[in-house]
């Protein structure tokens, strides 16, 4: 019997569940700020802002949150330029832009968040 290779990379589950994990972690967060911003209906200056944002729990599903963001978009981008470039060096130097740029998010929301 001759095995067939029917998919290149092997990424289809791995990729798939990424995507569920990351988004259902982004839909988490976006619940509880939006009942952040309901209850915050009266008090609108940076004391607010900056009281809830100083707890440590917030700060760590914040940064939570923008790492499976950037996690998603890699699969999605990485997909994107897998399935529409053909060129190989051309999709490769996409790719590569696309992790530089995501890497440098990541460090800059360290900075933003816990600096």
């Amino acid at each position: 019997m001759v095995r067939r290779k029917l998919a290149g990379a092997h990424y289809g589950l791995r990729d798939w569940a990424m995507q569920r994990i990351t988004a259902v972690v982004m839909i988490i967060y976006t619940v509880l700020f939006l009942f952040f911003l309901m209850g915050l209906a009266g008090a609108k200056d940076y004391s607010a802002w900056q009281a809830f944002f100083d707890k440590t729990w917030v700060k760590v599903f914040t940064h939570t949150t923008f790492i499976a963001l950037f996690l998603h978009a890699w699969v999605g981008m990485r997909d994107l330029w897998m399935d529409y470039i053909k060129p190989f060096y051309l999709r490769f130097f996409l790719q590569a832009a696309t992790i530089v740029w995501l890497v440098g998010c990541t460090v800059y929301s360290f900075y933003v968040i816990w600096g």
